[in-house]
């Protein structure tokens, strides 16, 4: 596999780029690279295309859930820390990424006009015509997936009301150019990102798969050699965007539209569209298409062995689209393990996020027939409880956790490394990493996760919900939300029959448990605080912690960390230095 290359040297070809008229006092070009080397050399060229894939927003997990209820941080200079409790603005936003975003609009926006002009093989025209293709398709793609980050985040409603996107820039725009350009509105913003992936689509194939006949090729190449085929759309380029992750995000794109904080009038059609986008992927599950196709596995993909699997060849099923696996690192670990085993405890979950936990018979703690004994709060549960929290008196490479009082550095409040709220975090974390006393530690593979099958399905689910109720289907699927639910709760190890499901009857309910398992299955994975906007919800509700006496007999729930957010919050804010610098683009209300 020919593995991502990250042309670092580009950031200074780039920048030469912007160096403005020659003058008398420019150097004569000696045996020093310039911008033009990307109009001859092809390695040159793709690296503007590998600078935006270095860029990408999921190539790391955010922990955005400290803005939230779900979490709190024992690092007082956390970002979200400081946004959640009063220190967001439009001159300080954490979960801005204004820059990075759109400097790979414009980097791919350079790259788009030169692939025509580059010749990629000297030697074969079919190869040459081929990687023309795949990498228009490419980079459309990617201008659509970063189009659709930068939506996500500055999306809102002016001062007027009208509900603004993002600035359209379809061309690459030097130091000369007008930048001061408006923002377009919401619906036009989507309709150019659904542009870019419907183009993007019609360049790539489902999958970088090594073919042997002229059937498994795309039509347009159809009468190639199979082996220069696989040259160029074979397993060598696995690991690039393709048309069917390219789906993917065009079905997340679709159910931001339709969600009540853009879709403001609920417009039923574009939850019927955002059903059947997803729907349409998840009908190409490879092997076992459908509702059969959720991995028995997905909810505990970041496990040692899960994550040792996968190979170039070799892929979980839970996984839409990764990263590369090849590091061997252990940063993750050490900011997440307790202090007991050597980590920095950094990311505490609520109270709030394991009450939403239900039992193991499904029902909510709440209902009377849940069997939830306040005496012992833990026994019982929803096995993700423990799959994915550290709660006192779990154990952990061969120690038991005790954030009771009494618990040492892993107490609550002990030390600074020590937990905030009575919780650490579990899920995603390798427990074979091992912090030692003498300062060694093991490293192991990693891999960032850009988009899973599970949110998929429970993207369809919310969708169907909305458009058709819990137990209706539309055109493109033969289960229903209900149906999607049961199958998760079911691979989560609620008992079964799934009493507490079969009394969901309507949209409402339903509505209810969709969201609530959406917080449990993606916690910590970067979506809550999203969720929680694009679904018009307030962001103010306390996160909650536990005080636990030294006989774990008491068990005393506290307010631990405030939210202090304001009504026009819902809408986060374009950076303010922008909007300073460029009168047309208008902030969202508020800020």
């Amino acid at each position: 596999m020919r593995q991502i290359k990250i042309y670092y040297l580009l950031l200074i070809v780039v920048w030469l780029s912007f160096a403005g008229c020659s003058s008398l006092l420019d150097p004569e070009n000696d045996n020093h690279d310039t911008f033009n080397r990307v109009t001859y050399d092809p390695a040159y060229a793709e690296g503007l295309l590998m600078n935006v894939y270095s860029k990408l927003p999921s190539a790391g997990f955010s922990f955005n859930d400290v803005a939230t209820d779900d979490a709190i941080s024992n690092d007082k200079f956390n970002g979200y820390l400081r946004m959640a409790t009063g220190q967001w603005s439009a001159q300080y936003n954490p979960v801005s990424n204004w820059d990075n975003l759109n400097k790979g609009i414009l980097y791919l926006n350079l790259f788009i006009p030169q692939i025509e002009k580059e010749t990629w093989s000297w030697t074969n025209e079919d190869i040459n015509k081929m990687f023309k293709a795949r990498l228009t398709g490419e980079a459309y793609a990617l201008r659509g997936l970063f189009r659709y980050h930068l939506l996500q985040t500055i999306a809102g409603k002016s001062a007027s009301g009208k509900m603004l996107g993002i600035p359209l820039w379809n061309e690459f725009l030097d130091e000369k150019a007008n930048f001061n350009m408006s923002r377009a509105e919401f619906t036009v913003t989507v309709a150019a990102i659904n542009a870019d992936f419907d183009k993007a689509a019609s360049y790539l194939p489902m999958d970088f798969l090594n073919v042997s006949t002229a059937a498994q090729m795309l039509p347009a190449f159809s009468t190639v050699n199979v082996t220069d085929y696989n040259t160029v759309f074979g397993q060598v380029s696995n690991q690039r965007i393709t048309k069917r992750i390219v789906l993917g995000f065009k079905a997340r794109a679709a159910l931001l539209a339709a969600s009540p904080a853009f879709n403001t009038a609920n417009d039923q059609n574009l939850w019927v569209n955002a059903a059947n986008a997803a729907a349409d992927v998840l009908n190409q599950i490879p092997s076992t298409p459908g509702l059969s196709g959720l991995d028995a596995n997905g909810h505990i993909f970041f496990q040692a062995a899960r994550v040792d699997a996968v190979s170039v060849t070799a892929d979980a099923k839970e996984m839409l689209w990764r990263g590369p696996s090849n590091g061997l690192t252990n940063t993750l670990e050490k900011r997440m393990l307790p202090p007991g085993l050597n980590g920095n405890g950094e990311v505490n979950p609520s109270q709030n996020l394991v009450d939403a936990f239900p039992m193991k018979n499904g029902y909510p703690i709440g209902d009377a027939a849940s069997t939830y004994n306040s005496a012992n709060p833990y026994a019982n549960r929803d096995p993700r409880l423990a799959l994915y929290i550290l709660h006192n008196g779990a154990t952990l490479q061969g120690k038991v956790i005790k954030t009771a009082v009494g618990g040492g550095v892993n107490a609550t409040d002990s030390v600074t490394t020590s937990t905030r709220t009575g919780y650490y975090l579990r899920k995603l974390i390798r427990e074979d990493i091992v912090f030692s006393a003498d300062g060694t530690a093991t490293t192991k593979k990693h891999y960032a996760v850009h988009m899973r099958y599970t949110e998929l399905f429970l993207n369809y689910a919310e969708a169907a919900n909305e458009a058709w109720g819990p137990t209706g289907v539309g055109a493109l699927a033969t289960y229903s939300a209900k149906d999607v639910v049961a199958a998760v709760r079911k691979r989560a190890g609620i008992t079964q029959p799934d009493a507490y499901l079969n009394t969901i009857t309507t949209k409402e309910a339903m509505r209810a448990l969709i969201r609530n398992e959406r917080r449990l299955e993606l916690c910590f994975e970067g979506f809550r605080f999203w969720d929680i906007r694009r679904w018009g919800q307030p962001l103010t509700e306390a996160a909650k912690g536990v005080a636990i006496n030294i006989t774990a007999t008491t068990f005393n729930y506290v307010d631990v960390e405030p939210r202090v957010y304001q009504p026009y919050m819902q809408y986060a804010p374009l950076p303010q230095q922008e909007v300073l610098k460029f009168p047309a683009l208008e902030q969202n209300a508020g800020w």
